[in-house]
């Protein structure tokens, strides 16, 4: 079986940013909507929605503010076990050695993260 029998398509991408409200603005200024807000370990997190676009920003005191400064990619998939059984197989670095648990969401989401060649962050991530 293959990964992308699995993927469903991209499911958000990580922006850190320093200053939550002005993001916030910045991005509903676009056209965009806050899809979901939550606080995760004392961070601001807020996903902004619009159509099939997802951008997670989250805050962080340590962000690049320059080009190339989005933090992951994120997959969604249908199935994180098969996926996780299959980029196992795969020989890459991991920055999980097992599957995550975030309750985000209604229900929460199961994810996990590799390093891709150029050392991008590639998030698989299952809504629960």
């Amino acid at each position: 079986m293959e990964i992308s029998n699995y993927l469903n398509g991209l499911q958000h991408i990580g922006l850190p940013c320093r200053n939550m409200e002005e993001t916030i603005a910045f991005y509903e200024n676009l056209g965009m909507h806050i899809a979901y807000e939550t606080v995760n370990e004392g961070q601001k997190v807020c996903f902004l929605q619009q159509g099939n676009l997802v951008i997670e920003a989250y805050e962080e005191e340590k962000t690049a503010e320059k080009t190339g400064a989005i933090d992951h990619i994120c997959f969604d998939v249908s199935d994180i076990e098969k996926v996780f059984a299959l980029v196992k197989q795969m020989k890459v670095p991991f920055c999980n050695e097992e599957i995550q648990f975030l309750p985000f969401w209604e229900k929460g989401v199961r994810f996990f993260t590799i390093l891709g060649p150029n050392q991008e962050r590639v998030e698989f991530c299952q809504k629960l």
